[in-house]
C-alpha cells in the first residue's frame, strides 16, 4: 500500500505544473535551460526520416544506432540494439521520431515539463549508450544532456513562458501573443523567401547555417499556413475568443500531420521537415492552452 501510494504521488508530481515558488532568477534560469533543450530536440528531429530511417544508405538514425554495435558502450545494450532494434528500424525509427518530437514540443511550450524532462533523461541516456564510444564523439556531451534534463526535472521551469503556468491558473494572454508573433514572423519570412518558387519541396529556413538552430523550413504555402495559425493565436490571446484559439490549434495540428504523412514518401506540400512539423505542433499546443483558458473566461487576462 505504501509503495503504491508513493507511486501515485510520483505520477501526480510528474504531471503537475512545474511552477513551484522559487526566486524569480532561479525560475528564469530554469526556463532558459528548458527552451534551450527544446531547441536542441527541435533541430535534431529533422534527420529522423521515414520510411527506413537511413537503413539502405547506412546513414541517419540507422547509422548512429548501429554504432552501439560497432563501438559498444554497454554490451547488454548493444545486444538489444543488434538483435531487436536494428532489424525493426522502421518501427523503432517512428518511436524515436515521436519521442523526440514530443520532447521538442513539450519543452519549448513548457507543457507537462516534468514529464518531458524525465523523458529527456531517458532519451539522452539511450543516445549516449549508442554513440558515446564512437569515433569523434565527446562522451561528456551525453553526461551534460542527462544533467541538464535532471536540472529541469527538479526546477520550476514551467513558471514562466509556459503552458504549465497557464495550467496553474496564470493568464494566457502573454504566452499566446508571444508564440503567435513568432509564428507570424517565421511564416512571413518563408512567404517572402519562397515567392520565386512557391511549392519548393524544402523551403527556406530561419536560422542555422550552421548554428544548429532552426524553427523549421516552409515554402510559400507552408509560410502562409504558419501566418494564419499565428494570427489566429494572437487574436485569441488578445481578443478573448476561444474559438479562434481552437481554430489555430486545428490549423497547426492538421499541418503537422500533413507533413508527417509526406516526409520521406513524397515532396511535402508545405515544403517542410520534421522540425517544421514539431514547430507547428508547438503552436497548436499553445493555442489549445489559450483556448481552454479563454473558455474559462478569466477576466484578468
Amino acid at each position: 500500500m505504501v509503495a503504491g501510494s508513493r507511486g501515485v504521488n510520483l505520477v501526480r508530481w510528474l504531471f503537475a505544473p512545474a511552477t513551484d515558488d522559487v526566486p524569480r532568477g532561479h525560475a528564469a534560469a530554469a526556463v532558459f535551460l528548458r527552451v534551450l533543450l527544446g531547441l536542441m530536440w527541435l533541430y535534431n528531429v529533422a534527420w529522423k526520416r521515414p520510411p527506413d530511417f537511413g537503413e539502405r544508405s547506412d546513414s541517419g538514425l540507422y547509422h548512429f544506432t548501429s554504432l552501439a554495435v560497432s563501438d559498444p558502450v554497454l554490451p547488454p545494450y548493444s545486444w538489444v540494439v543488434e538483435h531487436l532494434v536494428l532489424p525493426r528500424i522502421e518501427v523503432f525509427g517512428w518511436g524515436v521520431l515521436i519521442v523526440e518530437t514530443a520532447l521538442a514540443v513539450l519543452l519549448l511550450t513548457g507543457a507537462w515539463v516534468r514529464v518531458a524532462a524525465a523523458l529527456g533523461v531517458a532519451q539522452s541516456l539511450a543516445i549516449g549508450l549508442s554513440v558515446a564510444f564512437a569515433p569523434h564523439e565527446w562522451p561528456w556531451s551525453y553526461w551534460l544532456m542527462i544533467g541538464a534534463h535532471v536540472v529541469v526535472l527538479f526546477s520550476s521551469a514551467g513558471r514562466m513562458f509556459a503552458v504549465d503556468a497557464v495550467r496553474s491558473g496564470l493568464p494566457a494572454r502573454r504566452l499566446g501573443t508571444i508564440w503567435g508573433v513568432i509564428a507570424v514572423v517565421v511564416g512571413a519570412y518563408s512567404v517572402v523567401r519562397s515567392a520565386d518558387d512557391p511549392l519548393v519541396p524544402r523551403g527556406p529556413g530561419l536560422l542555422s547555417a550552421d548554428l544548429s538552430l532552426s524553427l523549421g523550413e516552409y515554402n510559400l504555402v507552408g509560410g502562409a499556413v504558419l501566418v494564419l495559425a499565428g494570427g489566429l493565436l494572437v487574436a485569441a490571446a488578445r481578443g478573448g475568443r476561444p474559438l479562434l484559439g481552437w481554430a489555430a490549434a486545428v490549423v497547426g495540428l492538421a499541418s503537422a500531420l500533413c507533413l508527417h504523412a509526406q516526409i520521406g514518401f513524397s515532396d511535402p506540400f508545405l515544403g517542410g521537415t520534421a522540425t517544421s512539423a514539431a514547430f507547428l505542433l508547438s503552436v497548436a499546443v499553445v493555442a489549445m492552452a489559450v483556448a481552454r483558458a479563454r473558455s474559462r473566461a478569466a477576466p484578468r487576462d
